[in-house]
């Protein structure tokens, strides 16, 4: 376990995101440009919808049935048990609640990302660990939504007013970026010619040099932008850091039992651990925004950026890709 987890830690992808905490902790002016971070974003997104549509596009039904089933199961599981521990234990209002169980209940593309970099960085190192499902982008598609549509449905319905709709929720979400460019990558790589993926491969291919290194900056922005709510650890209080760990330790675990229930690898596991783990800053935000205006940002931001996001990204993922190991 030491050695992975120190693997982990001295990769490039964590160094470079540790940078960037160190960089805001200091007060540097340095800051990624908008426009460059919104490219790189696209460019991550994109990648893996066409890898996640080419690797669907040669596996059959009946390999991918399972971990599909699982997974709409975790995305209904975790934003539910995640709203009635902030509630029974955390007594955290149902606006704050329901809020950060939206954010919980979603996915974070950069930390599937980055548990993906991490596994494939590890079967490179051990031979007898079996590859990596290609279809595991698919997984992360259907993971972004359910989460949450079913948390801010809890929410709207116990404090909503009458006559109040939640379609505009429904369309930010659906046609959100993070949505347009996975669902839309899926079927663009379903579809693609394989000589066509041939060409572009060696540029949005999740395990090619140009998406790593993209990645390593686009992590050293994401340093910044968690090292800037550092400073609100302060107010969310040690329940809230409890939870940002711990509650994710839970859900990885549980991720982690049921595709070894369903035959994924060790780094599937992992991979879908780390996806039930994570938690949405991209897409939940501007939903929460809309349903749940009187939810406290302090506590869901800072939750999903400061807490669990550099928890995953660090320990995280080396603890359930050793849980994995272990079960198999």
């Amino acid at each position: 376990m030491k050695e992975i987890l120190q693997a982990n830690l001295l990769s490039p992808i964590v160094l470079c995101f540790l940078l960037g905490i160190v960089a805001k902790l200091i007060r540097s002016e340095f800051a990624l440009p908008k426009d460059i971070y919104m490219g790189i974003s696209i460019y991550l997104l994109l990648g893996l919808g066409l890898k996640g549509g080419v690797e669907l596009s040669h596996a059959s039904f009946s390999a991918i049935a399972g971990p599909i089933g699982i997974t709409l199961l975790l995305g209904c599981i975790t934003p539910i048990s995640a709203y009635l521990i902030l509630r029974k234990l955390g007594r955290f209002t149902v606006s704050d609640a329901a809020a950060i169980a939206a954010h919980y209940g979603s996915v974070s593309a950069v930390t599937f990302i980055a548990a993906q970099v991490f596994v494939t960085h590890m079967m490179a190192n051990d031979p007898s660990i079996p590859p990596l499902e290609g279809y595991l982008p698919t997984l992360l598609t259907l993971l972004e939504s359910p989460g949450i549509h079913i948390a801010l449905a809890i929410g709207a319905l116990k404090t909503a007013k009458k006559g109040q709709s939640i379609l505009p929720v429904l369309h930010e979400v659906l046609t959100g970026r993070t949505m347009v460019l996975l669902v839309g990558g899926l079927f663009v790589g379903y579809f693609m010619d394989p000589k066509g993926w041939q060409v572009v491969s060696p540029f949005f291919d999740s395990s090619s040099a140009i998406f790593k290194g993209l990645l390593c900056i686009f992590l050293l922005e994401m340093g910044v932008v968690a090292g800037s709510r550092m400073g609100d650890l302060r107010k969310v209080g040690p329940f809230l850091l409890a939870f940002g760990t711990l509650v994710p330790l839970l859900h990885g675990a549980l991720a982690i039992v049921l595709g070894n229930w369903v035959g994924l690898s060790i780094g599937g596991c992992t991979v879908l651990a780390a996806m039930a783990a994570s938690a949405s800053y991209i897409a939940a935000p501007p939903a929460v925004r809309v349903t749940l205006p009187d939810a406290n940002p302090s506590y869901y931001l800072t939750a999903a950026l400061a807490i669990t996001f550099p928890f995953n990204v660090t320990l995280g993922i080396p603890i359930f890709f050793e849980l994995a190991k272990l079960l198999a």
